[in-house]
């Protein structure tokens, strides 16, 4: 009677553990790589990658590392719900005119653990503003 309670509870323990493993997170970006085209120099823009959380597991965005000291990063630091969307947002502030090709990335608990986000475009001279005009 116990060797059959014991299988009895074996089984069911197996049955838990695979159970489990089949839970996956993954992302679906609306966009891996933006083009911005034309930007002023020295005012930041706002980038913003959108995603959505395509598992069936709560995702968790562990780490987004900018690809240089002239981007900074905006994330949720909360899980994101099987089927919720959020972004990932970028603030560029361009010092030297000309083309620029930048990088973010972003690790988390999905099956593709890191992304690398891409953004570019030309930073131009920014217009001057007229005197007494405020913004």
């Amino acid at each position: 009677m116990k060797s059959v309670k014991l299988i009895l509870l074996s089984a069911v323990f197996a049955m838990f553990s695979f159970t489990y493993g089949t839970f996956k997170t993954a992302i679906a970006w609306k966009s891996t790589e933006l083009v911005l085209g034309d930007i002023p120099q020295n005012i930041p823009v706002k980038i913003e990658f959108d995603f959505t959380n395509t598992g069936d597991a709560p995702l968790l965005i562990t780490n987004v590392q900018a690809g240089c000291g002239c981007t900074s990063v905006e994330f949720a630091k909360t899980p994101v719900k099987p089927g919720a969307t959020s972004q990932i947002t970028a603030i560029f502030n361009a010092a030297a005119k000309g083309a620029f090709k930048k990088t973010v990335t972003v690790t988390s608990n999905a099956e593709e653990t890191n992304r690398v986000l891409i953004f570019s475009g030309t930073v131009i001279e920014a217009t001057p503003r007229p005197s007494g005009v405020l913004n």
